[in-house]
């Protein structure tokens, strides 16, 4: 079986996120990035499947070349090999095309990856990419299981958890709970070796369309300063909820 993980870098959660002086960009200086934390738990389940199942794993990113050092670190993981998309992804329709295009290409089984990454949050690349590669889909999936040409994934729905069977190849996005957080890997200093003698490839955009282009970006607003009320001052609190709060 062969698995293809994609992989997004994106920030690391303590890092303070700034825009460029005229807003039109994210400010990438001085900033730490990391394996995406919803496809690390993709990334895990396909290094699970490769112990039990004999499985072959690639992980496919789409950016440029200040990629590589996540890159690296999903081959210390586990990971056989790499494949990179030397472009700089602009929207969610160009990344999906990229990755299809290798999917479709590598002849793979499984597709995985996390359900969105967590500095845009567009949850739009999974689906994308089953549409273009004409596959089954499942979503937000927190439990999964292979047996020869067939998956039984879980999926969260809302006041419960959906059991779906799919023929393979098919396209899985994972979020928490596709593996316990206790299971996610830690690269050891063999893994850490290893990985700079594993192949990672680099390969040539096959399109340069792009649907969806930001235009400016503004950061949160600062929160207002916390304001003390005395325990006794009932009334005093229930006119700032009401006059300055409007929560009530």
């Amino acid at each position: 079986m062969k698995i293809l993980v994609c992989i997004s870098s994106v920030p690391d959660t303590t890092s303070k996120i700034n825009f460029t002086a005229d807003k039109s960009a994210f400010d990438k200086n001085g900033i730490q990035w990391v394996i995406n934390p919803l496809d690390e738990f993709a990334l895990t389940k396909a290094i699970k499947l490769q112990e039990t199942q004999g499985a072959t794993v690639t992980v496919v990113n789409v950016g440029d070349a200040g990629t590589e050092a996540v890159i690296r670190k999903a081959l210390a993981i586990g990971a056989n090999e790499a494949i990179r998309v030397n472009t700089d992804p602009k929207d969610s329709f160009s990344v999906a095309k990229e990755i299809a295009n290798v999917a479709q290409n590598g002849g793979f089984d499984l597709v995985l990856c996390g359900k969105e990454s967590i500095d845009y949050n567009g949850g739009a690349v999974p689906g994308m990419v089953a549409q273009l590669l004409n596959q089954p889909f499942v979503n937000a999936c927190v439990g999964l299981d292979v047996n020869g040409s067939e998956a039984t994934a879980v999926r969260e729905i809302e006041g419960g958890k959906e059991t779906i069977s799919v023929k393979l190849p098919a396209v899985i996005a994972g979020q928490k709970g596709m593996v316990d957080e206790k299971d996610l890997i830690i690269p050891n200093m063999r893994g850490i070796m290893s990985a700079r003698t594993k192949p990672l490839h680099v390969q040539e955009p096959t399109s340069t369309e792009v649907r969806v282009e930001g235009v400016s970006y503004d950061s949160v607003p600062a929160r207002a300063a916390v304001k003390m009320v005395a325990a006794d001052q009932l009334d005093e609190l229930v006119r700032l909820l009401h006059e300055e709060a409007k929560v009530i």
